[in-house]
This record gives C-alpha cells, structure tokens and sequence, in this order.
C-alpha cells in the first residue's frame, strides 16, 4: 500500500485507517518530520509504516526512485493511492498564476507522474490496484474554482482513459470523488454544504478502495444527486453561487 500526501489531511486518515485494518504502509509527502511522526502514531496503536519517504510528486525522477525503493523494501506494491494534492481557489485574472501553476503541477503533473510510476510496477508485478482522489469539484466549474476544478477533472479524464486501457486486465482503477470532508485543504471556504467529519471521511474511502469499486462520490449521498444536478444547471444558477 503506496499513498502520497499522507502527512495531513484524507492521507494521513486514510494511512491510519489502513493501519487499524492490518495494511503494510508506504507513506510518502513533502514533509518528512511530519510523516516520522505518523509513523511513530502508527506504531504507538499496533500499526506500522514499514517505509516513509520525503516525496514532492511534480518531481517525476524522484517519484520514480522512491517507488523503487518502497517496492524494494515492501517486495511488492499491491495499492497505489494517489492523493496529494493542494486547493488553490480565486477568480480567473485575479488569482495571481503561480498558484494557478503550483496547483497544476501538483494536482495534475504530480498526479499524472504518481500514476505512470504506479503502472510500471504494476504492468511489471502483474496486477495492482490505483485509486485516483478526485473530487466533486470537477462535475462542474464553478465561481473561483477554476484551477481546482479543471486539475480534478483531468485527474478524472485520465483515469477513464487508464481503465479502459486496463479493461479486463489484474490491474484495478478507481476513481473517488470526495464532497467536503473536514480537513485543512477546505477549512477556509466560506461553505461547506454537507461536510462530513475526517474520520467518517477516512472510513468511507478506504471501505470503497476494498471494495475496489471503479468510481464514487464519497459520501455516496448526497453527492451523488448533486453531481448529477450541478451537471444540468443553468450558468446564471451557478453564477449565484458565488
């Protein structure tokens, strides 16, 4: 079990959740004192992070060696979660670019690097299972979400594009789309319909990743009404919204 991102936020609960169910752990971020501890947390309730490593994923070298290196130490890597990623919100134009840049390197270049390394292991091991974190916000581009919303809907695209290419293959795709889940990446948004606790949050991924099902809003409701809804208003309704 391979995840990205997991020193904060839905990483870091899903890292623990995955612990309590007896998961061997490769846990990586861009902070590495952040992840040591964790992985002493783990280790404190009877789980373990058998590998921790400083990764930043838009480095598509170091994304590579370091899933050498946990697929070395591990011998195999039967999970990949790919999860880091940053929320940078702000209208078009006035949002200044380069955390327009930051967030495409990272939600999409950093995921994209994630995913290729992933599939070398897995096409080279025979089987493997990648989990893509996208979110709702890519249903629909709405007021001051754009980057945000175009880099999870890429994250979406490309993974319809992996399971096709995968169809009937040992290599599993799925693709989770959280709604608001309570974690730092949303604490400052100024509403948060229907937002859900991180552990509950933490829970519901990690049931849907062992069920290995190929896509789902998380929660399931009310999100996956919404996302449908959100897909069919008019642009003066989204426009309000403000």
């Amino acid at each position: 079990m391979f995840i990205t991102g997991a020193s904060s936020g839905l990483g870091r609960q899903m890292a623990i959740e995955f612990s309590r169910r007896g998961y061997r752990l490769a846990l990586t971020a861009r902070r590495l004192d952040v992840l040591k501890a964790l992985q002493t947390e783990l280790q404190a309730s009877g789980g373990a992070a058998e590998f921790v490593a400083a990764l930043d994923v838009t480095d598509e070298v170091s994304v590579a060696q370091v899933f050498a290196q946990a697929r070395a130490q591990l011998g195999s890597l039967d999970i990949v979660v790919a999860n880091a990623g940053i929320g940078h919100h702000g209208y078009i134009g006035k949002l200044p670019f380069e955390r327009v840049r930051d967030t495409i390197n990272t939600n999409v270049i950093g995921f994209m690097a994630t995913v290729d390394a992933a599939m070398y292991h897995f096409r080279e091991q025979g089987h493997g299972h990648l989990v893509g974190i996208s979110s709702v916000a890519a249903f629909r581009g709405m007021p001051a979400g754009g980057v945000y919303g175009a880099s999870k809907a890429a994250v979406t695209t490309y993974l319809e594009s992996l399971r096709a290419e995968t169809h009937s293959s040992p290599i599993v795709v799925t693709t989770l789309s959280p709604g608001f889940i309570d974690t730092p990446i949303n604490r400052g948004a100024k509403s948060r319909p229907f937002v859900i606790g991180v552990e509950r949050g933490g829970k519901l991924l990690v049931d849907l990743i062992e069920r290995q099902v190929e896509r789902a809003t998380v929660p399931r409701w009310p999100w996956s009404v919404v996302a449908r809804i959100m897909a069919v208003l008019p642009t003066s309704v989204i426009a309000k919204l403000r």
